[in-house]
């Protein structure tokens, strides 16, 4: 899909490193591949010494023709790292339209054509890209996976359709410069855990554009044991709960299988509700899983992930402390964090 006109905008890649993650290699690849005539790519690390600095000076020897540049930024002064490397990016990068992207991320080589056509609409400020997730060989990073392409992107296309497009969410999202420049730049995310949430909540209210790309990117999600896998669900749980405090106890009826499971525990007459939110949620999940995302589904590991999930989400109620990284935070309501001295 090509930008109406004719002539492709300029895109620059902001890519945010830290450490290198399973398949970090392969990911950012795609990027260097893409089938565009005019973006760069920029990557941001605190430190020298990183071992995703020898992935990426391995890819610009392999991919010269794509312009690519890597910033060494330091440690960030305030408590979202990936804020401050973004921050760094943008002041060096050449074109208007930003994409941020996670290193977990892979992407087609016509990723960057269908942003830049979605652009060509004057009107759209920032596009958020929906995603599948890909698991790695864990059984708990398998569970999240088949929560991520059965709930989250339901659970959006549902928001979209009651309130429209009022946020954002990573792990990528497209903007204009000029429109992160109009919400206070990212002076204003730099205290947020959900900075990708505030960021499309402040455009809109600003009254730019906020749409959900017709792209969808790959989310690999490694391979994390329990424990690791157990204090990411329940840091992004408590962040949701900050950032969109109705629409996570509106959660609940996106998630009916627990409840009636609970129900039939209680009473073996109410085995008709349990049967009827199974087959509902099937459907649902089949419909978000497999029509749009392509991915094939486990009867039995939905069921599990949604009993799992259901106490993730009663666990994201308690609590305002999460670990990010081997750091402790407070989290805020307001969805602000700081380290824990």
């Amino acid at each position: 899909m090509k930008p109406r006109g004719g002539s492709e905008p300029g895109i620059s890649i902001l890519k945010p490193l830290a450490g290198a993650d399973l398949g970090l290699e392969s990911n950012l690849r795609t990027f260097f591949e893409q089938d565009y005539p005019a973006f760069e790519i920029l990557f941001a690390v605190r430190r020298e010494d990183d071992p995703s600095v020898a992935i990426v000076r391995r890819l610009q020897l392999e991919y010269p023709s794509a312009p690519a540049r890597l910033l060494i930024v330091g440690e960030p002064p305030y408590p979202n790292a990936k804020v401050f490397s973004l921050d760094s990016m943008t002041r060096v990068a050449s074109h208007e339209i930003l994409v941020m992207s996670d290193s977990d991320i892979r992407v087609t080589p016509g990723m960057l054509r269908v942003i830049a056509a979605e652009f060509s609409d004057a009107k759209v400020g920032l596009v958020t890209c929906p995603y599948r997730a890909v698991a790695g060989p864990s059984f708990w990073s398998r569970l999240e996976a088949v929560g991520m392409n059965t709930q989250f992107l339901s659970g959006m296309l549902a928001a979209r359709m009651l309130e429209g497009m009022k946020f954002a969410v990573g792990p990528t999202i497209a903007a204009r410069k000029s429109v992160l420049a109009a919400i206070g730049g990212f002076d204003n995310l730099k205290d947020y855990l959900a900075e990708d949430f505030v960021m499309g909540k402040l455009a809109f209210e600003a009254g730019f554009g906020v749409i959900l790309s017709s792209y969808a990117i790959e989310h690999h999600i490694g391979s994390q044991p329990f424990l690791k896998n157990a204090t990411h669900r329940l840091r992004w749980h408590r962040s949701t709960r900050c950032s969109r405090p109705k629409g996570y106890v509106g959660e609940v009826f996106t998630n009916p299988l627990p409840l009636a499971l609970l129900a039939l525990a209680a009473d073996m007459h109410y085995w008709p509700m349990a049967v009827v939110a199974a087959a509902f949620r099937y459907w649902s999940a089949w419909s978000v899983s497999v029509r749009i995302l392509h991915e094939p589904l486990a009867p039995g590991m939905i069921f599990l992930q949604d009993c799992l999930a259901f106490l993730f989400w009663i666990g994201g109620f308690f609590g305002n402390t999460i670990d990010w990284r081997g750091i402790k935070y407070r989290l805020n309501r307001d969805g602000r964090f700081h380290p824990i001295l």
